[in-house]
């Protein structure tokens, strides 16, 4: 499982690294920074260069806005195996395209746009930078983004502070406290001027932006174009692309009222406070010697993949029919999971390991069926988790001499005293060891091993009806990018059957995926009847599928690429007495274009200690695209106890920080004993509502800029429409791996989980009314019911923000919080405030659940009152000519009509 949030600091060396990234800072510099290029981008060596020139820029430009304290040492460059391979290439270890710090790819949708997933809260580190091929190659987009290594710094800051961008194309204006529209930008200092396109035919002239009589702000198609003043140096999270920033708003410059993300999310905090709270910062003193060294880098370029099962076969997986399950799941991986042109080794291990099979390239099904029938089919022995391990190693370096990126898929239920004995030669191996803990009494330090290599950390229960281990062996694909090689798996869902009763339902073969597709069919004691039929009537029954006694498994695998639309099942248990009846589905691409729909998901950490909440995130995205509209549950299951169902939610409320962004998350809170969870999700569309989009926090596109009076222009923002990228139906289940829990209490767990903190309050101003909207929160965390809410108003954010109970309490005990998610609403009239022209309201929200445990403040919502001026005799509204020939010329003046708005600061 991909880590985030979870740091290690080793004071003596100045050492910080995160779980789910590589990078260490040593000594105010970033190693190992690893920048990786995806397969399917035609091989070009002048993307490399391109590449080191924009490190090496941003290296100092770095150094610059951190007055003084980090900079980059060193980075990777991970080539794929698609391009010519180079003596000079390395070898990556652990290093892979998932693990990227920055991904080099094609955008599903087109643009250029840089940007970094971010699904963590103020401070908290994104999971990656994006840049597309045309922004490395193509020197016009310089113009629009700015110098590639600015651009970098920009993103750094995202991934790696946790902090959020200054402008907001959504809400590109708004009204200032003395009444007046400003462009939404940090700093205020950073002036510049309004204008829009009128065109007459095909020629079109820049004129000065009209205030809208509605709104108080400037019209519709206005942009702003910031002036080039060399006094202004801030700030990096608006304007890298101008030539004199090279700082971050610091609070003495802060623009608090802006309506941006970094406002919203941050309370208001400045960039450059986030930033110097990170615990880079923290223990980055400037430095007293700024002649930094340039980077170095490491070119190294994936190699075929080397994977070896090492599966205990002790006699503890004797009992609960593990052996079985093992033979099951094992068989699953080897027939459809792992890739073709990957090389596969069994070594099986009890008291002592031994090698079943040598590694064996898959180039068809004949090898895969080879190594199938050498799965272990009985246990006996004891544990020697290491034996294992070394045995595995013996086999991966048969290939070529080194254990370097080669994996190792480690199962074993039992425990090892002794397991400690092989860390070392694990940690300099540059292997990759994903762990399966199986059963409730697998030895305690496994993750470790994974832990050590940047691995996955897997669990499966006894319970046949979680279907966990297949789940866990189906999770473990290609780190390589390829997602067009990779089995996808579209359904996995096991339940107890009746006697004579039937397991029914429906998978959906969507247009993305068709290859490759296999049904399997699982079951405990006897194989049922099994009937399917296709979207075109034809069916398939126990005939056409074939069966395995051992495996207690039959599987249908589908010639070409298999018909799109609903495949109906009809399982039922022939048997006596009640069994468990499982199905799987698994799929590739079915067109090397159209990038699959993919799903994934994660734990905020891989260890949690109760009381504090955990927070479970999914992706859905096809390509880089996300993807809107799913429906997203997670089931996590604790070692002692039933499955939790949790939906996932894109709200931009509770855990979710941003609406509508393609990730789906939840608090979790439902913790039941200490030990392993596992966690799983389900992804279906939504009667056709799912589809693709752009992906938010996009680079600032700058439109053009004022230097010496002159209006230098930028071509203008493409138009992109995704209208017609709705996905249909679809469906898609992913394994998250496991995490651990620590500290819980037996017995009824006391009610310690306060309400999630609100952080979408927005407010209007109509006739003499306030009007509020919000997403309500949780009893615990973002589910259930909270009890109340304190609403509190005052003439300063700032009071809110320093002392929420200072702020003017709002008698809002008329309205009953309505259930975590739901969209509430609430009026009225402030007393003792005269709302007049220019006045401008904050407010501030917090949810209170039955046992007083109280929410963070909310973000502060602003509400500003503008009043047109009376309309005199109506004239014609037509711009003069000479306003398009000055860059600081007024224009013309709209007619405005008595009218009252509010501007609401809402993102």
């Amino acid at each position: 499982m991909r880590i985030v949030g979870i740091l290690v600091l080793i004071s003596a060396l100045q050492v910080i690294q995160s779980r789910d990234s590589l990078v260490k800072l040593v000594n105010n510099g970033y190693e190992d920074i690893i920048l990786a290029i995806n397969p399917k981008i035609p091989e070009n060596k002048k993307i490399i260069e391109n590449i080191k020139k924009m490190v090496t820029d941003a290296s100092s430009y770095m150094l610059q806005a951190t007055e003084n304290r980090v900079y980059i040492r060193s980075a990777k460059i991970l080539i794929p195996n698609t391009w010519s391979s180079n003596s000079s290439y390395g070898r990556p270890k652990t290093e892979s395209y998932d693990k990227a710090d920055v991904i080099i790819a094609d955008p599903f949708i087109y643009g250029d746009y840089p940007y970094t997933l971010q699904y963590g809260g103020c401070g908290e580190r994104g999971k990656y930078i994006h840049l597309t091929p045309n922004f490395i190659l193509n020197d016009k987009v310089l113009r629009i983004y700015g110098p590639r290594g600015r651009v970098l710094v920009h993103e750094w800051a995202h991934l790696r502070w946790g902090v959020f961008d200054e402008y907001n194309d959504d809400i590109p204006f708004y009204l200032s406290k003395q009444g007046n529209p400003e462009a939404t930008r940090c700093p205020l200092s950073l002036d510049g001027v309004y204008k829009v396109d009128v065109c007459v035919g095909p020629k079109c002239e820049k004129v000065d932006c009209d205030v809208d009589s509605v709104t108080g702000l400037f019209e519709e198609d206005c942009a702003f174009y910031p002036k080039v003043d060399r006094s202004v140096t801030e700030s990096v999270m608006f304007g890298q692309a101008l030539d004199p920033v090279h700082a971050f708003c610091k609070e003495s410059s802060h623009n608090k009222e802006a309506p941006n993300q970094q406002n919203r999310l941050c309370n208001q905090k400045s960039t450059w406070d986030v930033i110097m709270n990170s615990p880079d910062m923290k223990t980055s003193a400037p430095l007293a010697n700024t002649e930094i060294p340039n980077p170095t880098f490491s070119l190294l370029q994936y190699k075929d993949r080397v994977v070896t099962l090492v599966l205990d076969v002790s006699g503890s997986m004797g009992g609960y029919d593990r052996i079985s399950r093992l033979y099951q799941a094992s068989e699953v991986y080897i027939m459809q999971v792992v890739e073709s042109g990957s090389y596969v080794g069994i070594v099986t291990f009890s008291s002592d390991a031994a090698i079943q099979s040598e590694l064996v390239k898959i180039v068809d099904t004949f090898q895969r069926e080879n190594l199938k029938k050498l799965l272990p089919k009985a246990a006996t022995g004891g544990t020697n988790i290491c034996a294992g391990v070394r045995k595995g190693f013996e086999v991966n370096k048969k290939l070529d001499g080194s254990t370097y990126g080669t994996e190792i898929v480690l199962l074993t239920d039992g425990e090892d005293s002794g397991i400690s004995s092989c860390f070392e030669e694990v940690r300099t191996s540059g292997a990759i060891i994903h762990t399966i803990a199986l059963g409730n009494s697998a030895d305690k330090a496994l993750e470790q091993l994974s832990n050590i290599t940047d691995g996955l950390q897997l669990y499966a229960s006894d319970n046949v009806d979680a279907n966990g281990l297949i789940d866990s062996f189906s999770g473990i694909t290609s780190s390589s990018g390829d997602s067009l090689q990779q089995s996808i798996q579209i359904e996995s869902a096991a339940t107890t059957i009746n006697a004579n009763k039937c397991l029914t339902g429906k998978v959906t073969i969507d247009n993305t995926v068709g290859n490759d597709t296999f049904f399997l069919v699982t079951w405990t004691s006897l194989i049922p009847n099994i009937e399917l039929k296709d979207p075109k009537g034809k069916q398939y029954q126990n005939a056409q599928f074939v069966s395995d006694t051992v495996s207690k498994s039959a599987r249908l695998t589908i010639p070409g690429t298999a018909e799109t639309g609903d495949w109906e099942y009809n399982l039922c248990n022939t048997h006596s007495v009640d069994q468990v009846l499982g199905l799987t589905v698994n799929s590739r691409a079915a067109n090397p274009d159209v990038p699959p729909i993919i799903a994934e998901t994660y734990m905020n950490a891989d260890t949690g200690t109760f009381p504090s909440p955990m927070i479970i995130y999914a992706t859905v995205t096809q390509g880089l695209a996300p993807v809107l509209g799913a429906k997203v549950t997670a089931f996590i299951e604790p070692q002692n106890g039933k499955v939790v169902t949790l939906p996932l939610l894109d709200n931009g409320a509770g855990a979710d920080i941003i609406k509508n962004d393609g990730i789906y998350s939840r608090f979790f809170t439902d913790y039941n004993g200490n030990g392993r969870y596992n966690l799983k999700v389900r992804v279906e569309s939504q009667e056709k509502d799912s589809k693709a989009t752009l992906p938010k926090s996009r680079a600032l596109y700058l439109p053009g800029y004022v230097e010496n009076g002159t209006l230098i222009t930028n071509p203008p923002k493409p138009t992109i429409t995704v209208p017609d990228l709705n996905l249909g139906n679809f469906s898609r289940t992913a394994s998250g791996g496991a995490f651990v829990v620590a500290n819980v209490p037996e017995g009824p767990l006391p009610d310690v989980f306060k309400p999630s903190k609100i952080t979408d309050l927005t407010a209007v101003i109509e006739s003499q009314q306030v009007i509020l909207f919000w997403t309500a929160t949780g009893d615990n965390g973002d589910k259930g019911n909270a009890s109340s809410y304190d609403l509190r108003m005052s003439l300063s954010s700032e009071e809110l923000l320093v002392n929420f109970e200072n702020g003017t309490a709002i008698n809002i005990s008329s309205l009953t919080p309505s259930p975590a998610g739901s969209r509430e609403i609430f009026g009225f009239s402030p007393k003792g405030i005269t709302i007049k022209n220019g006045t401008i309201l904050h407010f501030a929200l917090v949810a209170i659940d039955k046992m007083n445990l109280r929410s963070e403040p909310s973000n502060v919502a602003r509400a500003a009152l503008f009043i047109p001026a009376p309309k005199p005799s109506p004239q014609p509204t037509i711009k003069p000519g000479n306003s398009a020939n000055s860059v600081l010329g007024t224009g013309y003046t709209l007619i405005l009509t008595l009218a009252m708005m509010l501007v609401a600061f809402h993102l």
